[in-house]
């Protein structure tokens, strides 16, 4: 009787290895506003604002393909704004484009540039971190960036330079000194007691208790001093937060220091008015920096604000907009739940002898 052959076991077949996770893709146009609104520049021009085909865009653009770098700068539009798609494989120019490239009125051109940097993703959160504020330094500008709003780090510089250009182009950068300061366009009612969405956003991502409080440190003669309650608590309080300033709330018999020390040590998180440079206020924060203590920065003037403080956030306030104090109590209040969420911002750091201090 013939032997059976054995076979030979099946070897099992290892489980197939995923390909290695790859950098999570840019959302942000990958060009400014000023670039990528020549496409819908270009379908006004020759062919009357109407719909077409991306092949036809390209043509009027004198380029073969509506493929590639085309494609890409066409998702740049859309993102700005600058192009509907009515239909599968058409593209137009929106309202929004033509507000820019046939303005009605001065503004038109501004405003629309303005509205698209709103609208593009990532350039717009950035925007709203920044706004009111110098941009900081490359390294805390690409943790913020990569870190925060989870752009790719191999993106950064092309983020920054589209970030920069877009900005420029809708006058939202101002030179003050060595230093760019993001400008606050917003028009803000200041008595509305209700929140923005980034300030909902940003409440949701921030673990705040109950008891939390604010400590605010700041002149307590006028006008400055009645900012407590024109800005300050009402900021504090958006932000979910109790405020604690030391003449209104922690003053009574005993020492003040030592009151003034408990404030602050009790305090999740401080604001501190530097504006007129204030000696107690100054040495307020020296303490507050000794515990190191996220603190949110207010100044009217930079010059008031010490040159080895300028790496941490600082928000600034143009007295003569009229909508100065509702943009500064929305400010504010989302810089105390940054600084919360994210204190190594607004957490003073000196190296002296190699060590953090």
């Amino acid at each position: 009787m013939a032997s059976k052959k054995k076979s030979k076991p099946t070897k099992k077949l290892a489980p197939a290895k995923s390909a290695p996770a790859t950098a999570s893709k840019a959302k942000f146009p990958r060009h400014s506003v000023a670039k990528a609104i020549r496409i819908a520049q270009a379908i006004l021009a020759q062919n009357a604002g109407k719909a077409c085909s991306r092949a036809d865009a390209a043509k009027f653009l004198g380029l073969g393909s509506p493929a590639g770098p085309f494609g890409v700068e066409i998702s740049s539009g859309i993102k700005y704004g600058f192009l509907d798609q009515p239909e599968a494989g058409q593209i137009q120019p929106s309202v929004l484009s033509k507000k820019i490239l046939r303005p009605q009125s001065p503004s038109d051109t501004i405003d629309g540039y303005r509205q698209a940097v709103m609208n593009a993703p990532d350039i717009s959160e950035v925007y709203q971190h920044y706004r009111g504020e110098n941009l900081p330094d490359d390294q805390f500008l690409r943790n913020t960036v990569v870190e925060t709003y989870k752009v790719p780090a191999d993106s950064f510089q092309e983020f920054k330079q589209v970030f920069l250009e877009s900005l420029e182009t809708a006058e939202l950068l101002s030179k003050h000194g060595d230093k760019l300061r993001i400008t606050d366009v917003a028009s803000v009612d200041s008595s509305a007691p209700t929140q923005s969405d980034r300030l909902k956003k940003l409440e949701r991502a921030t673990n705040v208790g109950a008891n939390d409080s604010c400590f605010v440190m700041q002149p307590f003669a006028a006008p400055i001093g009645d900012y407590y309650e024109k800005i300050y608590r009402p900021a504090i309080e958006k932000a979910g937060l109790r405020p604690v300033r030391a003449d209104a709330d922690i003053f009574a018999t005993g020492k003040i220091m030592d009151q003034v020390w408990s404030g602050i040590n009790a305090a999740k998180v401080l604001v501190a008015e530097l504006t007129t440079r204030n000696p107690n206020v100054f040495y307020e924060l020296g303490l507050a920096h000794a515990m190191k203590k996220p603190v949110v920065l207010v100044s009217a003037r930079e010059e008031d604000v010490p040159f080895d403080l300028q790496h941490i956030r600082v928000i600034y306030y143009d007295m003569s907009d009229p909508f100065w104090g509702g943009k500064l109590i929305e400010k504010v209040a989302e810089n105390i739940l940054s600084a919360i969420q994210n204190p190594e911002e607004a957490v003073f750091k000196s190296t002296i002898g190699g060590k953090d201090f």
